[in-house]
């Protein structure tokens, strides 16, 4: 006789649930996240996941908690798992820069990179609005930016190199533009290059190394140029040496391009944080996979870390404030596979056991954890935690669950009960104007 779903358990399921139901916060007004800023504001470094890149709730309550730090405590800047160069126009436009246009909408068009739909929408388009408009007035070291953590941009990285030492250096240029050219047969295709590097013994390893190199060594020399541009391109440079390895790694089949992907967040994440005008809290943004700490999940058997982890172990635990986020059901903006069009897809209900369901058999609806202020103890217990990435295939669920150790993988958790899909810009018939029932509010 099979049972009911209320009758099934597992060791330790009803200590979980109930562990939930005592010490779950609720969480239906920006109002509501009082302890959960309270919690954060401390830290040095405060990463903000979601458990999908396209789910309305995650980005809104993700601005929302990231708006209340930045009005209540000292917040430097926003770091999100987005493109260098896309996030840094987007940067230089909440900061009232003149060479980048006022409208939000003309900056997040140039995120033309697949998935579009991460960056270019309208929840983010609202946050972005809300911080251009609190930046506006304030001394420029009183500003809070917006950058890129990710190692994605080869080809763009490259041309803002060039861009850069053709005003400042334009034999140093010549020299970048030689370099760079050992990617000439792949044009913008990243991907082809690394898939190249499998078949011919040649890569440009030696190339992106000796532009960095050379960009480092002459930067002291560019007197009176404009500091943070210089910044941008010593970055852009650091980008097109980490994502050169990052490809080549990856077209072999190499678990490793994992981590050089989140070393190159955390070091650039340590960049940002030790430059001579940083002073203040850095907000991450992030998906739950590099968020929250790796050795709380089996990523640690594959000999795999994350922006989390590392963070932790450079900054120190009590420095470092992890926010996870989760779901019972809902529906995604996601593809069927790389580069496909974007879709709206249900979501099903969370597996038995998972902590998806936990939270539903605890009955307490959208609400959150602070796992220092109770006995986490019944959480501990690996278990399910559903990711979904821009691929999804919601037929496919059980691969789509990591094992984690809740209390272990973050400081809080988020969970929403029932979500929606997020509202891309580039999918909406009339993207000038919002969606009918678009919920406003940061």
């Amino acid at each position: 006789m099979s049972l009911g779903r209320g009758e099934r358990r597992t060791e330790g399921m009803d200590a979980a649930v109930e562990s939930v139901r005592r010490n779950a916060r609720g969480l239906s007004d920006p109002s509501d996240l009082d302890r959960l800023v309270e919690a954060a504001s401390d830290a040095s470094v405060v990463m903000i996941g979601e458990a999908s890149h396209g789910t309305s709730e995650f980005y809104r309550w993700r601005a929302r908690l990231t708006a209340r730090l930045i009005r209540e405590s000292n917040v430097a800047f926003v770091g999100v798992e987005g493109d260098w160069t896309d996030c840094y126009d987007v940067n230089r436009h909440v900061r009232h820069r003149s060479d980048v246009p006022d409208d939000t909408m003309a900056v997040l068009d140039e995120f033309d990179r697949w998935p579009t739909w991460m960056w270019a929408n309208w929840e983010v388009t609202e946050f972005l609005r809300w911080l251009r408009e609190y930046n506006e007035g304030r001394a420029s070291s009183e500003m809070v930016g917006f950058y890129g953590l990710d190692v994605y941009s080869l080809s763009e990285s490259m041309e803002a190199v060039l861009d850069y030492l053709e005003d400042v250096d334009p034999e140093a240029a010549e020299r970048a533009k030689d370099a760079y050219q050992c990617f000439e047969p792949y044009g913008e295709d990243a991907r082809e290059y690394g898939r190249s590097t499998r078949l011919v013994p040649g890569d440009c390893e030696d190339e992106v190394i000796e532009v960095l190199a050379d960009l480092r060594r002459n930067a002291p020399s560019y007197d009176g140029d404009d500091d943070d541009s210089a910044f941008a391109a010593e970055q852009n440079a650091l980008v097109a040496k980490n994502a050169e390895e990052y490809y080549r790694s990856m077209a072999r089949g190499n678990s490793s391009s994992w981590n050089v992907r989140d070393e190159h967040m955390t070091e650039t994440l340590d960049r940002l944080l030790n430059r001579d005008d940083t002073d203040g809290t850095a907000v991450v943004w992030a998906h739950n996979t590099h968020v929250g700490d790796a050795r709380a999940t089996d990523m640690a058997d594959r000999g795999a870390v994350n922006i989390g982890q590392l963070a932790r172990e450079r900054y120190g635990p009590g420095n470092v404030h992890l926010v996870g986020f989760g779901t019972h059901r809902g529906s995604v903006i996601a593809g069927r596979a790389w580069d496909a069009p974007m879709e709206r897809m249900s979501v099903p209900e969370a597996r038995d056991t998972s902590y998806g369901d936990v939270f539903e058999r605890a009955d307490v609806n959208d609400s959150y954890l602070l796992f220092d202020e109770f006995d986490a103890s019944p959480l501990e217990t690996s278990r399910g935690q559903r990711a979904i990435g821009v691929v999804y295939h919601p037929d496919r669920e059980l691969g789509n669950y990591v094992p984690t150790a809740l209390p272990e993988r973050y400081d809080s958790f988020v969970h929403v009960e029932e979500t929606s899909a997020l509202h891309p810009l580039h999918l909406e018939p009339h993207r000038e104007t919002p969606p009918e029932t678009f919920p406003w509010g940061v």
